[in-house]
């Protein structure tokens, strides 16, 4: 790889960053983040939006440079218009959360883990039936990854991933254009998708660690400020879907020219 390539891989990284604080994309976390009552709990959803992001950035950007697939303007368009729905269903959920003034049940209550030696994630223990002795396999996750799901609650990592895979989706053809023109090899852009990856992970992690620092406070006073956090991130969420799914459906062709000449 060229010297000159080096300079251009490190602009990736902070084009990464800077994707990070894109409004639907804070928005989004915002709405999880809210549930969340711990520092490190906040700055994990980043880190799982993130990865999210990064999958399908890399996947859909290399099949676009390494494998010339074409992505046409309508699909891109519903990619977009995903994204809109997704802000409204998210924003929606957050409100009726606020009102109920629920949060998300525990890992630890949902399940009690049985102690295990250091082993193999994939094992099996004997089991009986009356005269008949077999085994059931089974999965358990590595005790790192373990305690991240119970610092964040499954729920929730997985809320934040799946927002990400959306959200990646729906710009991932842009940055691949934006890749093939800067970067004149294959190997340099792939590089560069996974730096831009790395930069959307560290950037969001870090939003969303100071997202959380409100709803780590635990004055009493600041309950009824939390639920007024909660209810403006769901507002602002669904306001800001419903604005990008009229200005996809009526001021683009994603629509017939009839429908979007009808009186607004």
């Amino acid at each position: 790889m060229s010297d000159q390539a080096l300079p251009t891989l490190l602009l990736g990284l902070l084009f990464g960053i800077q994707h990070a604080t894109d409004p639907d994309h804070v928005i989004a976390v915002a709405t999880i983040v809210t549930r969340t009552r711990r520092f490190g709990a906040g700055a994990l959803i980043g880190a799982f939006w993130g990865m999210g992001h990064t999958v399908t950035i890399t996947a859909v950007g290399i099949a676009i440079i390494a494998f010339h697939v074409s992505v046409p303007a309508s699909a891109t368009l519903s990619m977009e218009l995903g994204v809109a729905i997704m802000l409204i269903v998210l924003g929606a959920f957050r409100i009726v959360g606020g009102f109920r003034d629920s949060d998300p049940v525990p890992v630890t209550h949902l399940s009690e883990p049985h102690p295990h030696e250091t082993g193999p994630a994939l094992h099996s223990h004997a089991h009986v039936h009356g005269d008949v002795v077999h085994r059931h396999p089974h999965v358990h996750p590595p005790a790192r990854l373990l305690r991240v799901l119970q610092t964040v609650g499954p729920a929730q990592a997985l809320r934040s991933a799946a927002v990400g895979l959306v959200h990646g989706l729906a710009g991932s053809a842009a940055v691949a254009l934006l890749v093939l023109a800067t970067m004149r090899t294959t190997a340099g852009a792939i590089c560069y998708l996974l730096l831009f990856g790395g930069g959307t992970i560290l950037g969001m992690t870090a939003i969303t660690g100071l997202l959380s620092l409100p709803f780590t406070l635990r004055a009493p006073r600041m309950r009824g400020s939390r639920r007024a956090l909660a209810l403006a991130t769901g507002v602002l969420s669904v306001g800001l879907g419903l604005y990008l799914a009229y200005a996809i459906l009526f001021a683009t062709s994603l629509v017939p020219a009839k429908v979007a000449a009808l009186p607004r």
